[in-house]
């Protein structure tokens, strides 16, 4: 729909490969030094932010040569289970009793073929810290050139920071924190998106802008879902610029709305 009312190949915030925004392309480039020196990383941020992007774009540097990528992302699960999302990652063959030591054994032999590891642990907010110290000895085993990234929510750094934990936060060798986007950067965002997709950046009236912005409070992902949104609304009846009425079409929806108000609109009615 969206794409037959302004003529175009590809609907804007719907793309399934996303340039990294400056914030996510500094942290992105810090990462790749700190696996060629050998580096347990954190990065945190809440939902929505851009881990998911960032951790996508370092899972491509595995269709480069000098580069393995292998990536465990069901977090809710035992170490045996996410070891074994580890060897299917490394495309290793092995078995139960031999599974730590072959996955040694093949993180050495990526290594001998020159190439940089990246180990990915997505929603690691939600690993049993038995089980993130598990995997913390195992790759403590792994070549030092490799570089242990875990992403998750900043409740992780919490559990880190107790002292029991000591152990696991000492050894993190860069952490960073993924913040909501300011305003400005909020909107040039937008823009980029519509001249991407070779829309006009008029797209959006002004004060359909400023309450997307207001909305979405710097979250990207919110802010993808309420333009595309916006953009059916419009598209729905025909119009090629998006009005602050079809916003408010969108944040009138439940889940848009805060727990407070469908409380007064339950017991108004």
């Amino acid at each position: 729909m969206i794409n037959a009312i302004w003529g175009v190949a590809q609907a804007p915030f719907k793309r399934e490969k996303l340039a990294l925004l400056p914030q996510q392309k500094h942290i992105f480039d810090i990462l790749k030094i700190h696996a060629q020196q050998g580096g347990f990383s954190v990065i945190i941020g809440e939902p929505g932010v851009g881990k998911s992007v960032l951790r996508e774009h370092i899972e491509d540097l595995d269709q480069q040569r000098e580069y393995t990528v292998v990536s465990c992302c069901r977090t809710l699960h035992t170490y045996r289970q996410i070891l074994w999302q580890l060897a299917e990652s490394f495309k290793l063959e092995t078995n139960e009793k031999a599974i730590e030591n072959d996955l040694i054994q093949t993180a050495f032999a990526h290594v001998r073929e020159r190439k940089t590891l990246y180990i990915l642990i997505d929603e690691a907010h939600l690993l049993e810290v038995h089980v993130l110290r598990k995997l913390r000895l195992l790759f403590e085993r792994f070549p030092k050139n490799h570089n242990l990234i875990v992403f998750g929510q900043p409740e992780l750094l919490h559990y880190l920071s107790l002292s029991t934990n000591k152990d696991i936060k000492s050894r993190i060798t860069y952490s960073a924190s993924i913040k909501p986007l300011n305003d400005d950067d909020m909107e040039r965002y937008i823009v980029k998106e519509l001249e991407t997709a070779k829309m006009g950046i008029n797209t959006f009236d002004e004060a359909a802008m400023a309450l997307i912005i207001r909305s979405a409070e710097g979250n990207l992902r919110l802010c993808r879902n309420v333009c595309y949104a916006s953009l059916i609304e419009a598209a729905r009846e025909t119009k090629k610029v998006v009005t602050i009425t079809h916003v408010n079409y969108v944040l009138v929806q439940p889940h848009w709305r805060s727990h407070e108000e469908l409380i007064k609109q339950q017991v108004a009615s």
